[in-house]
């Protein structure tokens, strides 16, 4: 039962990853169809990601009530309904409508199963647990390429999308029961390990003023600025500077997945080997690695390896730091900050990727580049400062 429990758990991360590669690669075709400014892609990215942020912000009170089985399943329908929505949107404005519910579809089951995996599972698992995001946001460039190059439509993308989510629906109905008799077993389970793992070091203190929060929340900021901008902006940067046709560039976009979702896949048999925060630190180097190859001017097939090395060395970085959560400031503070990281990464993800658009607009796409360089290095930057206060307050080798 606990086996086929995680496989459940994975195929809700796949809904999960649907529908976030989708805009970025579709919106050339889309706006130029809804005749949009550039940066409107923005706009609409803020008011999905806006959604996910209310809805992670409540998570904790609905979660409570409602029970994990329900809320993903009840969330993996909103999302079903909204992108089957953006497939008949005969207008920008329905498209704004349409990313309401699809924002607030997936704020509270990610942090409902992030917190779930992270307390009950090692650092392997929840690694795979994100491979499996990224196995539906690799899947939906590609069919949104299909769509594009074949069909001419990037509505049929939207609509075979829909279709592949409303699927994964009717398995999350026929599978709830199962929800509830696995946390019957493991209520007792977790009760004891929490009481077992309840750090004196932090036990009297508010969770953010426990010493290293702060620049955790900065690290998933930029994270998610970088992975986000990638997935919006990506297409159109290649697209409008290095002129490539626009279905070659959704699927170097979903090369891009492709890495996180290997990377990953691979990070899962690593992490049985090495500490989160060294696969931490070669992720984020990697990554940089890949933002400067973008930005030489070499000829457009180092950016499909830049593409790759930015999505290889992002893959372990946040499901690794989100299963560190515990071990860095306690689990008695863990759920909490958990909630702080995944409204923080939310926030990046809302207003990062539109803060480029808004430049871009002003200035030229071919900023996209330096723009991942800067937040990929304020990342790193954070990282290391959290590791080295870490080893200065914990005794502990970082």
């Amino acid at each position: 039962m606990a086996t086929f429990f995680l496989v459940i758990i994975y195929l809700a991360f796949i809904s999960l990853g649907l529908p976030d590669s989708l805009l970025g690669v579709a919106w050339p075709v889309m706006q130029l169809e809804f005749k949009a400014p550039l940066e409107t892609a923005g706009y609409l990215f803020m008011t999905i990601a806006g959604g996910t942020i209310i809805s992670s912000l409540v998570s904790g009170t609905i979660l409570k009530r409602f029970g994990t089985g329900n809320v993903t399943f009840v969330s993996c329908l909103m999302t079903a309904c909204a992108l089957l929505g953006f497939a008949f949107s005969p207008s920008f404005v329905w498209l704004i409508i349409c990313a309401i519910p699809l924002g607030l579809g997936a704020g509270s089951v990610d942090a409902g199963l992030n917190n779930y995996v992270a307390t009950h599972y090692k650092a392997h698992h929840m690694s795979w647990l994100h491979c499996f995001w990224g196995v539906g946001a690799t899947i939906s460039p590609i069919i949104m390429a299909h769509s594009i190059s074949e069909q001419n439509s990037w509505k049929q993308g939207y609509f075979v999308i829909a279709g592949i989510q409303f699927a994964l629906v009717v398995i999350l109905f026929f599978t709830l029961p199962l929800w509830n008799k696995v946390a019957k077993n493991n209520n007792s389970t977790a009760s004891e390990k929490s009481e077992e793992s309840k750090s004196e070091l932090y036990q009297n203190t508010k969770p953010l003023q426990i010493r290293g929060v702060k620049l955790a929340l900065i690290s998933f900021l930029f994270y998610c600025g970088v992975e986000a901008t990638m997935g919006l902006w990506g297409s159109s940067f290649l697209v409008n500077v290095k002129e490539i046709p626009v279905a070659v560039a959704a699927n170097w976009v979903s090369f891009y997945f492709g890495g996180i979702t290997i990377g990953r896949f691979i990070a899962g048999f690593i992490m049985l080997k090495v500490s989160n925060r060294t696969i931490i630190r070669i992720g984020q180097i990697t990554a940089l690695a890949g933002t400067g190859l973008l930005l030489l001017p070499l000829a457009s097939s180092f950016s499909l390896v830049g593409f790759i090395m930015i999505g290889l060395g992002l893959a372990p970085i946040f499901p690794s730091m989100l299963h560190e959560t515990p071990t860095r400031f306690g689990k008695e503070h863990s759920q909490t900050i958990m909630g702080y990281q995944m409204a923080v990464a939310y926030t990046g993800t809302t207003f990062i990727p539109p803060l480029l658009g808004f430049g871009a607009s002003h200035l030229s796409i071919g900023i996209f580049p330096f723009f991942l360089v800067l937040f990929a290095a304020a990342m790193l930057l954070g990282s290391e400062k959290l590791n080295a206060l870490l080893k200065k307050e914990q005794k502990v080798e970082y």
